[in-house]
């Protein structure tokens, strides 16, 4: 019994490592070596790439029985980085407005950072019923809200162009439920504050350069 739920778990850490490296080597690079958006999203891609060719080499030598010469190499390179590249345009261009709480928080996922949206992207296949509530703002949107206005905020748009943060429905949802949601983005390196009360959410920010005490 122990052997069949050690071969399950090890299997599943197989399956998920490929997205883990993929965001949270992005994260890593945006943050601790201060890469621009793009060429810190392009890093956890080469890392992506670079891991499922390992996947097909092993496959191939376990069927072959030998690890194939230069040419095979290069193809399983090319698949490789056909299907991270389809996945990452996938995750950044499309987001199902089903997990969006509006018209408005589905168009202004787009402006959302790009390595923020691919993991929230990723985190649906997982959590279909994952409900994103609110994105960009502006400060007049406190004040409409009944708030305090934020001189401050993750989900104003940063110098580099993007919003910082993204807030995710957690009211009517379980805590154990929950308590994965917020785990997952702390394990990829976001940023997590839980509100709670009337309009309970979770708030997930990537750090700013412009802002970096906020959250």
């Amino acid at each position: 019994m122990l052997n069949w739920l050690f071969q399950i778990i090890k299997i599943l850490l197989l399956l998920i490592l490929p997205f883990i490296i993929l965001i949270r080597g992005a994260v890593y690079f945006y943050l601790a070596h201060d890469l621009p958006t793009w060429m810190a999203l392009i890093g956890g891609i080469g890392g992506t790439i670079l891991i499922l060719v390992l996947y097909f080499s092993f496959f191939y030598g376990r069927i072959t029985g030998k690890i194939g010469n230069l040419g095979s190499f290069k193809r399983r390179s090319y698949l490789a980085a056909i299907l991270v590249a389809g996945y990452c345009i996938h995750g950044l261009l499309f987001f199902s407005s089903s997990n969006a709480k509006s018209a408005d928080v589905r168009a202004g996922f787009n402006k959302v950072h790009p390595i923020l949206r691919l993991g929230a992207s990723t985190l649906v296949h997982l959590d279909r019923d994952l409900l994103i509530t609110d994105t960009d703002r502006v400060p007049e949107d406190y004040r409409k809200m009944g708030l305090p206005t934020k001189r401050h905020s993750l989900h104003y748009q940063q110098s580099n162009g993007f919003v910082h943060a993204i807030d995710i429905r957690t009211k009517g949802h379980s805590e154990t439920r929950n308590f994965f949601l917020k785990t997952y983005f702390q394990m990829m390196g976001f940023n997590t504050l839980r509100h709670v009360g009337t309009d309970d959410h979770l708030h997930v920010s990537l750090k700013s350069k412009d802002l970096p005490g906020s959250i």
